[in-house]
């Protein structure tokens, strides 16, 4: 599964990853690979990424919006 997260200033991420758990508007929640697509607002908080080698990474957003599709993943955070 691939994931970007973009912010207005440049790329903040780009790999290859094993989950990513993201703070939806409404709660936090986990994407897996083969996720069904989706399209879900982000409020503020922390999206934790575990890549394929089981490291694990954490970027604080103040909101933004994913959209999965395909076993790709676009944040757009702020």
């Amino acid at each position: 599964m691939f994931l970007e997260i973009i912010t207005p200033d440049k790329k903040v991420y780009s790999g290859d990853v094993k989950s990513v758990v993201l703070p939806g508007s409404e709660g936090k929640f986990g994407i897996m690979n083969n996720h069904a697509p989706m399209i879900s607002s982000l409020g503020k908080g922390v999206i934790k990424v575990t890549d394929v080698n089981q490291q694990i990474q954490q970027f604080t957003i103040s909101g933004g919006v994913a959209e999965v599709f395909k076993n790709k993943i676009i944040v757009l955070a702020e």
